[in-house]
């Protein structure tokens, strides 16, 4: 497969590590560091260090696995890390892990001495097809998602679809979710052959083909004017499910399982107001319902899942925002739901 080539970066699928060691090298950086997590250490750092020890001396940075990390508080521990190991602005950050760390790690570097470099070596199936594409950082405040953050893009991608093999199913179906999000969205055909392969194991190519529509989007609208709008479907009611269940449960949702309960309700809401037909609305609900667990919503939670899409960022003029699909493959941005139609929307998923 390509090199894919986003607006100012490449995204690396062959020989990624190997890309990233030539990166750096090229790079004459005075000083590079990774960031990554207790998990991706075990599992993919091993790896990466291989190849990166013939370099010379790095430092490592390493944060706490989860969504509870993306705050400013870990955030101010990674830059007094920079700070204690005299990071400058010559520095370069490699972000190595799921999407926390790379939006964590963006964020601090695209902020650290008003901005050093940064790459991605994303390691989870969410963080290959979304987070580490696109140029979006981000942390999170009061359990509000991404909240604070900036558009700045990495200089370079390096997917090394190896990873993938570590993880465990749930990680794998978090990152389904967005695959299947970039068919309904952008391309029916590729809805169709994600259907009929083994979601279990989602092949490079499939892989290819998600960044490949990711990456087309953001390009032409790298700082969500208009069509990277698109993007956002199911992640206004998925994030405040997320965001609930961060708060209240043991066991919280992954960011894949909350986006696909929210893919159902916004499908819904495009059978009532943009055209989506019922035979493809009942083809989207089975398609979620027989990958995704059942999740208990309690009516009594909708008032606080409300209250959360109040502060969602993708608002306008304090009205609740959604993109909604017209039919699978095509989708219509900037549609004002109200809070009836949202919680009709709601009770839609619990009564199925």
């Amino acid at each position: 497969m390509d090199t894919i080539q986003s607006d100012n970066y490449p995204i690396y699928f062959n020989n990624s590590i190997d890309e990233l060691v030539s990166f750096v090298k090229k790079g004459a950086y005075s000083k590079f560091f990774i960031l990554t997590d207790e998990n991706t250490g075990v599992h993919c750092l091993p790896i990466v260090k291989s190849k990166l020890d013939e370099l010379g001396d790095y430092d490592l940075i390493e944060i706490n696995a989860g969504e509870e990390s993306k705050d400013i508080d870990f955030c101010i521990g990674v830059w007094k890390m920079l700070i204690d190991f005299g990071a400058d602005r010559k520095s370069l950050m490699i972000n190595l892990g799921g999407g926390v760390v790379t939006d964590l790690g963006g964020f601090a570097a695209s902020t650290y001495k008003r901005g050093i470099d940064f790459v991605h070596v994303p390691t989870t199936l969410l963080s290959q097809v979304d987070a580490s594409v696109g140029g979006k950082t981000g942390i999170d405040i009061d359990s509000i998602k991404n909240i604070i953050g900036t558009f700045t893009q990495p200089k370079a991608v390096f997917i090394e679809y190896n990873f993938l093999k570590t993880l465990p199913p749930r990680q794998i179906l978090s990152g389904l979710a967005e695959m299947l999000k970039h068919g309904l969205i952008a391309d029916a055909a590729y809805w169709n052959e994600l259907k009929s392969s083994d979601l279990k194991k989602p092949t490079v190519q499939l892989v290819y083909r998600s960044v490949e529509i990711k990456n087309v989007i953001t390009i032409e609208d790298p700082k969500e004017k208009g069509i990277r709008k698109a993007l956002n479907f199911g992640h206004t009611i998925g994030h405040a499910v997320e965001t609930n269940s961060l708060i209240n449960d043991k066991d919280p949702l992954s960011h894949g399982e909350a986006i696909a309960i929210g893919m159902i309700c916004e499908s819904y809401l495009a059978y009532k107001k943009t055209g989506l037909s019922a035979e493809e609305l009942s083809e989207i609900t089975h398609v979620f319902s027989d990958l995704y667990p059942r999740y208990t919503i309690a009516e009594s939670s909708f008032d606080n899942l409300f209250a959360i899409m109040q502060k969602d960022k993708k608002n306008q003029d304090n009205k609740i925002n959604c993109t909604l699909l017209t039919k699978i493959g095509q989708c219509n941005i900037d549609n004002i739901c109200t809070e009836a139609e949202l919680r009709e929307s709601l009770m839609y998923y619990i009564n199925l």
